[in-house]
């Protein structure tokens, strides 16, 4: 009897223990995290070259400092290009030295970077310079140079207190319509081929998925998996994706079950991810994963990398500090009537005349046409100084000649002018499409023309003449001059403004490459064919029409938003103002 009593207490223990689960059976777990930066520009002290002025809103300085706080053993550091251009940078591409930048990447000492599309302005030796100089992984996966060889491996592997964190690296194909010439003797392959291939490889080999991708949410002119969307649709193993190139703030975005972050550019933000890691078997396998964006103007500038980079930073403000010329009578642009409305971008001004004056020069060109980078642009009598470049023609673009007819020419304004919002009956303002930025608006020179925005896009452009009053015909052939950027993104490229085979033909790319770019052809101009001295010239030769509003209303809506009574509403995403007109029924 007792030893039937004992066996029924074993019994009744042993089900005990299997009913209430042991602490010891609780799953173990990690957590892990990704830092991700992107689209630095150059910003590497909170200084602003070509304002010449100080600017806190970002620099890798201050990303140093904020780096800081949020690292930890088992974070792992990661960037997504565009790196090295912009911000008076360029000046120190060439050099033997490692670019500032890259130095400072180095400095910080992130686990992987990848290349951005602006990396390839300064063609293949730049490249392979600048991934030679960085001191962790590079990666780029769907870039080979001219023998058929990866430029830098398409994937890593790293390991962080046991778990195996796979990363991927892929920069647009779109780089080989913004710099063609450069990658003439390249191949470029579709990302998402290359990227189903590195997954299809090491599968079984990591715990964790994560993309660095130098590519936008969406896809760029119709290029197939040209964004992460089509890629994470695809490739649904990823975890985490850190995408760029589009300068948005992306805290947190959910793309076919993958946490997708973006970042500002300049170094204005960066994104922190949580990834919560429970025990698989022999591996890990993520539970649980979240994100932020950090503002770094909250961030003081590391005072160990202002004196890492302080010699760049003496040659950069001295480099902008060049006085090249003088402009006398007037600044180049008008005020504006309110304030978040460019009057440069409404109205025919010295400063775009410039600029296509400046083009039509160096080219021959009858026609010019150009887009305003900075919708705050200007310059004021007094000195010209280098910098001053910068703040007339922002970007480091290169001077092409095309030739084109007065259909091909009407299709492309037609292109440019959707950047106006249809006038409506009530509105007391002009507004802009928010879903085309400024550097999309180009305005021509050589041609008289008027907007009328009253009609739908695409039937806009009207009293489309030459200078002397004749009416351009589509018959009629002539060269233009645009920058490398129009021309390979959208003029010589199907799809966007014309089809295949209604194409402009590319006459001559780099024009006076011996002197530089737009911008360098800008101080030239200034210096040698001007003789150092400009003053403003605008011949007014297009104007918006169909804007009939009430005068007086449209006077009082002026007087109230300069009140702060009423406000100009911007693009959701901060980057176009002024998407919406004020309207009587604002004014009443």
């Amino acid at each position: 009897m007792k030893r039937m009593i004992s066996l029924s207490l074993a019994l009744v223990m042993l089900l005990a223990l299997i009913a209430v689960p042991s602490l010891a059976e609780e799953p173990e777990t990690k957590t892990l995290r990704i830092i991700g930066t992107s689209d630095l520009h150059g910003k590497f002290l909170p200084w602003d070259y070509a304002l010449n002025a100080e600017s806190t809103s970002g620099s890798v300085a201050q990303l140093s400092t904020a780096i800081a706080q949020y690292r930890d053993e088992n974070t792992l550091l990661v960037d997504a290009g565009d790196t090295i251009q912009d911000n008076s940078a360029d000046i120190f591409v060439g050099s033997d030295d490692v670019h500032p930048m890259i130095q400072a990447i180095n400095a910080l000492g992130y686990d992987v970077w990848v290349t951005g599309n602006h990396e390839y302005n300064y063609g293949m030796d730049t490249v392979r310079k600048t991934i030679s100089d960085v001191e962790c992984k590079a990666l780029v996966g769907n870039v080979y140079d001219e023998k058929g060889d990866h430029i830098a491996d398409g994937y890593t592997i790293i390991e962080k207190d046991g778990v195996r964190i796979a990363l991927i690296g892929m920069v647009t194909q779109n780089i080989t319509r913004w710099d063609a010439q450069n990658l003439a003797e390249c191949t470029v392959t579709d990302p998402l081929e290359e990227t189903r291939a590195i997954i299809d490889q090491i599968q079984g080999q990591y715990d964790v998925l994560v993309g660095v991708f130098h590519m936008g949410i969406e896809n760029e002119y119709g290029v197939a998996n040209s964004g992460v969307t089509d890629i994470l649709n695809a490739c649904p193993e990823f975890d985490v994706m850190v995408s760029s190139h589009e300068h948005a703030q992306i805290p947190n975005m959910d793309i076919n079950g993958v946490l997708v972050v973006q970042n500002k550019n300049m170094a204005q933000t960066m994104a922190v991810i949580d990834l919560t890691l429970e025990k698989d078997g022999d591996g890990w396998k993520v539970v649980d994963k979240t994100s932020e964006s950090i503002n770094i103007a909250d961030y003081e500038a590391d005072p160990a990398i202002v004196e890492l980079l302080g010699k760049y930073d003496e040659q950069a403000r001295a480099d902008a500090e060049q006085v090249i010329g003088q402009l006398t009578d007037g600044a180049l642009a008008p005020e504006n009537e309110i304030k978040e409305i460019p009057s440069a971008q409404i109205e025919d001004t010295a400063l775009m005349d410039l600029i296509n004056e400046v083009q039509m020069y160096y080219t021959g060109a009858p026609v010019s046409a150009a887009a305003l980078f900075t919708m705050d642009a200007n310059m004021y009598p007094g000195d010209i100084k280098k910098c001053d470049m910068s703040l007339i023609y922002k970007y480091t673009n290169t001077l092409y000649k095309l030739h084109m007819n007065g259909a091909q020419l009407k299709k492309y304004m037609e292109w440019s002018v959707n950047y106006y919002n249809t006038f409506a009956d009530g509105d007391l303002t002009i507004s802009f499409n928010p879903d085309i930025r400024a550097y999309n608006y180009d305005m021509f020179e050589g041609v008289n023309y008027e907007v009328n925005v009253a009609n739908e896009p695409g039937s806009r452009i009207e009293n489309l003449t030459w200078p002397d009053g004749t009416p351009v015909k589509d018959e009629d052939e002539f060269d233009i001059a645009v920058n490398n950027y129009r021309a390979t993104s959208q003029l010589l490229a199907p799809g966007e403004i014309f089809d295949e085979g209604d194409l402009p033909e590319l006459l001559e790319i780099d024009v006076h490459g011996e002197i530089g770019g737009v911008r360098e052809l800008i101080g030239d101009y200034i210096v040698n064919v001007k003789g150092g001295a400009i003053s403003p010239e605008c011949n007014n030769n297009w104007k918006i029409t169909g804007n009939d509003w009430d005068e007086e209303l449209h006077q009082k809506a002026v007087e109230m938003l300069a009140a702060g009574e009423l406000t100009i509403e911007a693009s959701e995403d901060g980057r176009t103002p002024n998407v919406k007109a004020i309207t009587v029924e604002d004014v009443a």
